[in-house]
């Protein structure tokens, strides 16, 4: 059964089946939805599985998902990075389903993926395509989460829209710092200007190109001189994870035109001053280095939010040498 997504975005109660397919292009979509799973299931353990491990251990997952008996905690169960691959494994799930809750997120599936077609035509599953933002669904995210803010200007909102470049995930880490520095709820222009031009951020950003790049001098002096804030660790990680996938789309459409037409062709559209990094990058990696450094983020970002005694700076850095490093592995 096929969702709109700017019902479940108005309200995750809307959410009606046990299992459910999210798919597409929007990385910070999903991220939010997987924090209103967790709000919504508050007393609930959840659990979350990378498709590659989870199909090299099939046992252990059937072991936790079908024999939870009556009296245990109510668990909640998260897939990452789908693909047709794990469908065998759902079809064999939605048949022993109890009172278990089931929730994949997949980058792009065509219309021809066997598992999207499988959550399109049940009646028992629910999916739902998760299309890239424009700038009129940025401007409403804007109005929405600013309601209540004094000086909520159309100049104000056009500001933040285009310093978050389209980006959902930049977007809201920028509500996050405009809710913390306006405190009293009442935004001025020029201080709302000085608020987004966060040097920290552009220099983050040239610190993950150089790693993508496989560029260890410029990488290791980088490292040295630029800041990492801790508190947005999290906000790196998506960063990272974003070019990743968009890469992994690049590759994919490059296997039926060439490298400089998939970049032409991606979707959303790649900025013109970037598509030469996209090009450089594409050249050093292939979908299994994408899904070996996918497996790092994702550890780590578990590691940041679960252990408060982790060196968080530490890990961050390491991770950017192993990009570095895996960038130049043949």
């Amino acid at each position: 059964m096929i969702y709109k997504n700017y019902l479940i975005e108005e309200n995750i109660n809307n959410l009606k089946e046990n299992i459910f397919l999210f798919h597409g292009e929007n990385f910070g979509f999903k991220e939010e939805i997987k924090d209103k799973i967790k709000e919504k299931n508050k007393n609930a353990k959840v659990i979350n599985f990378i498709q590659d491990d989870l199909l090299k251990n099939q046992n252990i997952f059937f072991n936790k998902f079908l024999n939870e008996s009556l009296f245990d905690e109510k668990k909640i169960y998260i897939i990452n990075n789908t693909n047709d691959k794990i469908l065998d494994i759902i079809k064999n799930v939605e048949l022993r389903l109890r009172d278990q809750e089931l929730y994949l997120f997949s980058e792009i599936l065509d219309r021809r993926s066997k598992l999207r077609n499988h959550f399109e035509k049940s009646k028992k599953l629910g999916t739902v395509a998760c299309y890239a933002d424009n700038e009129l669904s940025i401007k409403k995210i804007i109005q929405n989460k600013l309601k209540d803010f004094k000086g909520l200007t159309p100049e104000n909102i056009n500001i933040i829209t285009e310093n978050c470049n389209l980006d959902r995930v930049k977007l809201n880490n920028e509500l996050n710092k405009i809710k913390t520095f306006f405190n009293e709820k009442k935004i001025g222009k020029e201080k709302l200007e000085e608020l987004l031009d966060v040097k920290i951020n552009d220099n983050f950003n040239l610190l993950k190109d150089s790693a993508l790049n496989g560029n260890r001098i410029k990488t290791n002096k980088l490292l040295s001189d630029t800041t990492i804030d801790e508190v947005q660790n999290i906000y790196y990680l998506a960063i990272i994870n974003q070019r990743l996938n968009k890469l992994a789309e690049i590759l994919k459409l490059s296997k039926n035109v060439n490298l400089e037409e998939a970049i032409n062709i991606a979707k959303p559209p790649i900025f013109w001053k970037d598509k030469t990094i996209f090009s450089v990058q594409a050249r050093k990696w292939n979908t299994k280095k994408i899904n070996e450094i996918l497996k790092k983020t994702y550890y780590a970002e578990i590691e940041i939010k679960s252990n408060s005694m982790v060196k968080k700076n530490t890990l961050m850095k390491k991770l950017i040498l192993d990009m570095c490093e895996l960038a130049n592995a043949s």
